[in-house]
């Protein structure tokens, strides 16, 4: 990867919708079994003017792995990036994202946000509501994030220890270390939304390598790589703290209460693609999706909604 030594400032802008097109999205999209999932999930997302990479992991069967080539070569706007062996806990799904924001990169100049997905989620809404609620708020970078060391102290030995990644899990062996000098450290989740500009700062910036250096021994770097990276940088002026992700808890006890409680959830959410569906999901959170999956999303307030919830947290400090 070509290194520059300067970083960039972004850009936040707010987009009319009268005045601009739609933003276009490079969907990354890692897979590596339910093949009928995927298949159901990438229909909802796919356009002819969008971009699509797939990555099948190095580990998948191989009938996994040609039955989704073979489905895959009818779209002339879909790639697959060569076959990584992603390990849990480990550095190789940074990898991974860093190879796929490149190769989109050089795949086209048309398109504007990056999206990462498993093969397990799916969307809430159809792609043209998803795409003007990236317009009208283009610019900004969804992540979710924490203070690390404010509200997270017990994951920091993920960081202060160094980890060794193995062919097929992390080393047992394990010893201590200073963490980066004047950085500080971020944890949140491993979803994505994220400009094409941001991609290009973190494919392209020499900064990036010493972060890369540092979290290539840590342990499970994906919930903390970008979030430190990028809020360590001029770009923590435009991150909202939203991965724009639902997600469905393992609940054991009143199964039908929380379903409930959750349809009530993505009432008042703006929310874009819901974490792990399949078949054993609750029919009446189903029903709600695929009623609401054409409705325009709830208007909330991004801003006054952060700080909020920073006002919140000063006072439980």
């Amino acid at each position: 990867m070509q290194k520059s030594l300067y970083i960039t400032r972004p850009h936040s802008q707010t987009t009319d919708l009268h005045s601009a097109p739609q933003v276009r999205i490079a969907y990354f999209i890692m897979i590596h079994h339910k093949p009928d999932t995927f298949k159901e999930m990438f229909q909802k997302i796919y356009t002819r003017d969008q971009f699509y990479l797939i990555h099948i992991d190095r580990k998948a069967k191989a009938e996994f792995t040609e039955e989704i080539q073979l489905y895959l070569i009818h779209f002339p706007n879909v790639y697959i990036l060569e076959s990584m062996n992603i390990v849990s806990g480990g550095f190789s799904m940074i990898r991974a994202e860093l190879n796929a924001m490149e190769y989109l990169l050089n795949v086209s100049h048309d398109w504007d946000y990056f999206i990462n997905l498993s093969g397990e989620d799916s969307p809430l809404k159809s792609q043209n509501i998803i795409r003007q609620f990236l317009t009208v708020n283009n610019g900004r970078n969804y992540l979710f994030y924490y203070d690390q060391k404010f509200y997270r102290p017990d994951t920091l030995q993920r960081i202060q220890n160094h980890f060794t990644e193995l062919t097929h899990k992390i080393s047992s062996f394990i010893y201590k270390r200073e963490f980066m000098k004047e950085v500080i450290p971020y944890i949140g989740g491993k979803w994505l939304i994220l400009t094409r500009e941001t991609c290009v700062f973190l494919t392209n910036n020499k900064r990036v390598m010493d972060f890369e250096d540092y979290y290539l021994h840590t342990l499970l770097p994906a919930e903390s790589f970008f979030q430190t990276v990028l809020l360590n940088t001029a770009f923590s002026d435009i991150i909202v703290n939203d991965d724009k992700r639902a997600v469905i808890e393992k609940t054991f006890f009143s199964k039908d209460q929380y379903a409930d409680n959750f349809i009530e959830t993505l009432k008042s959410s703006n929310d874009l693609f819901i974490r792990k569906i399949d078949d054993k999901t609750n029919k009446n959170i189903l029903k709600y999706i695929n009623d609401t999956y054409l409705l325009p999303l709830p208007e909330i307030n991004e801003v006054e909604r952060e700080l909020k919830r920073n006002d919140h947290d000063d006072k439980w400090s």
